[in-house]
């Protein structure tokens, strides 16, 4: 298991270089090659393939898929693999994306493997690989939802918490651009003429983070800005990017409703603005029968002498389309790490193995949720 995320961690895969995260896919396609399992895939011109893995069950009495979902994709530019390649000290194992998510792709891969060599598997097993998702999964998403309605459960690998807890609620996440207009002007000689599109940009970016409210778990953060002509000149224009964060459907409501009308008013006189959403995650909230499925992972879990539970976690994840779309959800099924998104990234080497387990176990017994 190690050598294949090593293998992995080491292939760079940023979600914009098409061939990048193609190539991280042929590792992955390889293993289910050598272990004899089916595979298929669905190209995109601009973004990299959907990959299907399949393990059959014929003479199953329920034939939906039981679905182990991840995505390969890592937020770091090219170079990153060969500027901090995958290393081990102690427990950890550390390098870009160990735990974001090659090490669940890592899980999912062997526990497919597992139940094509020996069986025992209660339905069909599929896995799906994407491409996209730490950019919203503007590609994957239709993908997603259409496999999830076609499945008896989803299983996703996303990591999991530092506590060693599995992931059994997500915040919803919409992703915006905004572009104030001002007008150009020279900053010495023609000063009053001027309209400053930055002067704007930060009136709006005062404006947006005050509809942050902790208590009710709503977040509002411009984290992109850009903007000017040159330094001796009004600037004539500006760029932002909104990330919104809520717990509940109606609080999303009431922010973008609040945003939309801080874009459109103006402190500096004679400036515009125009907003657009560039993306968004679904809120993943737990349905009475993914709380059976939970139920059922911290048993097994417990027999295998880890202590495990649920936790909430106000980052996104794919599996909020798989738990919008109605069907039973669990998500951060990876090993267990943390720092995920930065140069500190890590997983607990002993859970790489006992996750698996766990995972394994849970298919085997995914009768006893009567799902």
């Amino acid at each position: 298991m190690f050598a294949l995320l090593e293998t992995l961690v080491n292939s760079d895969s940023p979600s914009r270089d098409k061939a990048a995260v193609d190539a991280t896919g042929e590792i992955l396609k390889r293993f289910f090659a050598t272990h004899g399992i089916p595979v298929s895939t669905e190209p995109n011109a601009t973004f990299g393939e959907a990959i299907h893995a399949t393990v059959a069950q014929p003479g199953a009495n329920d034939t939906r898929p039981i679905l182990l979902m991840g995505h390969r994709d890592t937020v770091f530019p090219a170079g990153e693999a060969g500027r901090r390649p995958f290393r081990i000290a102690g427990d950890r194992a550390y390098g870009p994306g160990v735990a974001d998510m090659k090490s669940g792709l890592v899980i999912n891969a062997f526990v497919l493997a597992a139940f094509r060599a020996t069986g025992g598997h209660p339905g069909p097993l599929a896995a799906l690989i994407t491409s996209d998702e730490e950019i919203g999964s503007p590609f994957s998403r239709p993908i997603i939802e259409r496999e999830a309605r076609q499945s008896r459960v989803v299983l996703n690998g996303e990591p999991g918490r530092a506590s060693g807890n599995v992931v059994s609620g997500r915040k919803g996440g919409v992703f915006m651009r905004f572009a104030v207009t001002g007008r150009a002007a020279h900053s010495g000689g023609n000063f009053t003429e001027g309209r400053s599109a930055i002067g704007e940009l930060a009136h709006k970016i005062v404006a947006l983070h005050a509809l942050t409210d902790l208590e009710r778990g709503i977040t509002v953060n411009v984290g992109l800005v850009g903007g000017g002509q040159t330094v001796n000149t009004v600037a004539p224009h500006a760029t932002g990017e909104i990330d919104l964060r809520t717990i509940r459907a109606a609080d999303r409501a009431w922010a973008m409703e609040q945003i939309a009308a801080i874009i459109a008013a103006s402190t500096v006189a004679d400036t515009s603005a125009t907003l657009e959403v560039a993306g968004e995650f679904l809120h993943m909230e737990m349905s009475a029968d993914s709380q059976r499925l939970l139920d059922l992972y911290v048993d097994i879990s417990a027999e295998l002498g880890v202590r495990v539970a649920g936790e909430f976690t106000g980052g996104c994840a794919d599996s909020g389309f798989t738990a919008a779309v109605g069907t039973p959800t669990l998500c951060g099924l990876g090993a267990v790490g943390g720092k995920a998104h930065t140069p500190e990234e890590y997983i607990e080497m002993p859970s790489l193995l006992a996750r698996a387990q766990t995972l394994a176990g849970l298919v085997l017994r995914l009768g006893e949720t009567g799902l």
